[in-house]
């Protein structure tokens, strides 16, 4: 397929952004200024929040979903923008590959996105990396500020997938060398950076969330900030690019503002909230995207960036397949082309659970999305209508992957109608909630488990936290994201266990980071990654998916 895309200048002015406000990187991407973002009234603008049944290798197409619903829209005449976010390089050289959409529901240019893009990644890693070098310098030269080396809270980051960093001894060599201590790598999408940059609202906010981190704790049993430190500035100043929102389209030229890259699975899986609300301050609707399962993005999404921001869905719209419902349902890969509708109502159950969650717990408005697949049956489609009419939910065929927005306009017309009773959106559990309840609301109500258990060591640092005042924060669970468990279960499973290993805060983000069972916040390669299958040939470069 010929990618072809219109001049940036032409989709910032369908958006009434004038000239003088972007910054172009190049002909068909650019950041949009800040200061013009600000200077923006309010308006009535709808703001639709876009998620999914637990993943599955079938693939549930929520990128694609969201591109192409925002497509169909404007095919019907609604002025709809989206807000998702970047890929991070790990997974795109990894084992899931790129993440702009696919077939006709894509975002171009969509090798850049999927690569360097404007830089924001290369700007986080750097600040993160910064921050962690100038604190082991403090205690090289002197410790005026009196850290324990070996209660540093922060991890350098790099934006490769790397299991031999997870955990690492720096300073080796000597006393010229620093401080020798116990430390490791995250993947820069579970950097605390990442998740201030993403939940910062302007510039001063972004420096006052700086200031905020936590460095460790001093000797003298008080902890260490970066205020502390005063280096707050310097950080500011290499994010302050970083900061503005990216401006690219889709293949149909809807525009997309495409900013910040957290995980769902080990962080808190949303863009930035400067990007979603420039979407809803130059559309009618905004379509955002929270990642993974429900349990994990839509979570997140409304426990955390709503609680923070005052962002507030009007409609969540839940992305499944056929295909994954007849995973769920245990049917192997090789035979999801096969009807089997008896595997397929096993296996609703799972999709059935994220509705009933968003209903119950988050007091959404949900509309179900069946991206189609040519192997889907009638009497497939038809089971899946019918196990959510008890719960008053419709579910529509979307063909955006193969037909683009023309066949994504009955799902649009869904979301219109959807819309004339908006959500009323609730959270899990409330502010003044301890973070062990916290926890509990959320494994119980979520993920719909038996209870919570915790490491010596995650508990002592929970009742720590809570007597420095941090319970007040809302809690970031990283978990698996193939399953309502901490590991692996298809289906709805209840009963189960949600154990927690490790605790992390993240003061300038405003939460706190709870680590279940083996995930890690460092991934590993897989044993034939996608980085086998990139190339450049004739100048192109090809195998990026």
């Amino acid at each position: 397929m010929t990618r072809t895309s219109h001049p940036i200048s032409a989709v910032a002015a369908s958006l009434n952004i004038p000239d003088d406000a972007l910054l172009r990187y190049g002909h068909d991407k650019a950041k949009v200024d800040l200061d013009w973002l600000s200077s923006r009234p309010e308006n009535d603008s709808k703001l639709v929040l876009v998620t999914a049944m637990s993943p599955t290798p079938a693939g549930e197409g929520k990128t694609t979903t969201s591109i192409g619903l925002a497509d169909g829209l404007r095919r019907i005449g609604e002025e709809a923008v989206l807000a998702l976010r970047e890929p991070s390089m790990g997974p795109v050289f990894g084992m899931k590959g790129g993440a702009t959409g696919g077939g006709k529901a894509l975002l171009v240019p969509e090798t850049d996105i999927n690569l360097h893009f404007t830089g924001d990644f290369a700007a986080i890693a750097e600040a993160n990396n910064l921050l962690v070098a100038l604190v082991d310098n403090h205690i090289h030269h002197g410790n005026e500020l009196g850290i324990d080396p070996r209660a540093v809270g922060l991890r350098r980051a790099i934006d490769v997938n790397d299991r031999t960093l997870r955990t690492i001894i720096t300073s080796l060599g000597g006393r010229a060398n620093g401080v020798v201590r116990e430390t490791g790598f995250d993947i820069t999408a579970a950097s605390q950076i990442m998740a201030v940059l993403c939940l910062a609202e302007s510039p001063d906010d972004l420096k006052d969330r700086l200031a905020r981190i936590v460095i460790g704790d001093r000797f003298d049993g008080g902890e260490a900030t970066v205020a502390d430190l005063g280096v707050q500035g310097s950080l500011t100043a290499i994010l302050a690019s970083a900061l503005a929102p990216n401006l690219v389209q889709t293949l149909e030229g809807t525009p997309a503002f495409v900013h910040g890259g957290p995980f769902a699975n080990i962080a808190h899986g949303c863009n930035s909230i400067i990007a979603t609300r420039a979407a809803l301050a130059t559309g009618t609707i905004a379509i955002t995207e929270a990642g993974f399962g429900a349990d994990l993005g839509a979570e997140k999404f409304i426990d955390i960036k709503c609680r923070q921001s005052g962002l507030r869905p009007d409609l969540s719209v839940v992305v499944a397949t056929v295909r994954a419902l007849k995973y769920h349902g245990g049917v192997p890969l090789a035979e999801l082309a096969e009807e089997n509708v008896d595997a397929l109502r096993a296996g609703i159950v799972n999709l059935v659970r994220h509705v009933e969650n968003l209903q119950g717990v988050f007091g959404q408005s949900v509309l179900v999305a069946l991206n189609e697949f040519a192997t889907d049956t009638e009497v497939e489609i038809e089971a899946v209508k019918q196990a959510l009419a008890p719960l008053g939910v419709h579910a529509v065929t979307s063909s955006h992957f193969a037909n683009g927005g023309e066949g994504a306009t009955d799902l649009a017309r869904a979301v219109l109608e959807e819309l004339k009773t908006p959500s009323r959106t609730t959270f899990c559990y409330p502010d003044e909630a301890g973070l062990q309840e916290k926890a509990l609301n959320v494994a119980t109500r979520v993920y719909r488990a038996g209870g919570v258990t915790w490491t010596a060591s995650a508990k002592k640092e929970i009742l720590r936290l809570e007597e420095r005042g941090y319970g007040h924060l809302p809690v970031c669970i990283a978990k698996s994201q193939y399953s309502f468990a901490s590991e692996k279960m298809l289906g709805a499973p209840t009963g189960h266990t949600l154990p927690i290993r490790e605790v992390r805060l993240s003061a300038g983000a405003g939460f706190v980071v709870l680590i279940a069972g083996s995930i890690m916040t460092m991934p590993g390669l897989s044993k034939r990654p996608a980085a086998l299958d990139i190339d450049v040939v004739d100048g192109e470069i090809v195998g990026l998916h």
